[in-house]
């Protein structure tokens, strides 16, 4: 089996319908989750393996940097949106890397319609905007234990 170069996993948001279809046509499982991932640690790790692990296609929504500075503030993101997709998308486990340009990934969403929606433990199902179009479009919405001791933002105060 050929393994693909990361940047044939990274697609642009025009393209993710298409990839969705043709995922959809051989009768695999989508499962999609999405973050900002500035700082990559073994908690997104942990988290993300898991994910991979319900489902037989893995795409992520990596937060746009604009988006990033609007969620987090001034000095976010660390890293250039091209540069975290490039992260993601370098993890075996990753089928596909998307960026967005919204705060929430709800019209991502909308178009990739997961079969499976993965959060980490530190969100609530009840509280994700992404909830509603997940379940509308017949997907589940699954929060993963938070592995402890692991925060981009507390990572960045010891620097």
């Amino acid at each position: 089996m050929r393994v693909r170069h990361f940047r044939e996993k990274i697609v642009v948001i025009e393209e993710i319908d298409s990839v969705c279809r043709e995922i959809r046509e051989s009768n695999l499982t989508i499962v999609s989750s999405n973050g900002c991932f500035d700082i990559l640690h073994l908690g997104h790790i942990e988290y993300l393996q898991s994910a991979s692990g319900f489902g037989d296609i893995l795409i992520i929504g990596i937060n746009s940097d604009d988006s990033v500075r609007r969620l987090k503030g001034v000095g976010r993101p660390i890293n250039s949106e091209r540069n975290r997709a490039s992260v993601i998308a370098s993890l075996g486990f990753v089928d596909y890397c998307v960026i967005f340009r919204d705060d929430s990934p709800t019209k991502l969403l909308g178009r990739i319609r997961p079969d499976i929606h993965v959060k980490g433990g530190d969100y609530l199902k009840h509280n994700l905007p992404e909830k509603k179009v997940v379940e509308e479009n017949g997907g589940i919405v699954k929060i993963l234990p938070q592995v402890k001791g692991f925060s981009t933002t507390d990572i960045i105060k010891k620097s």
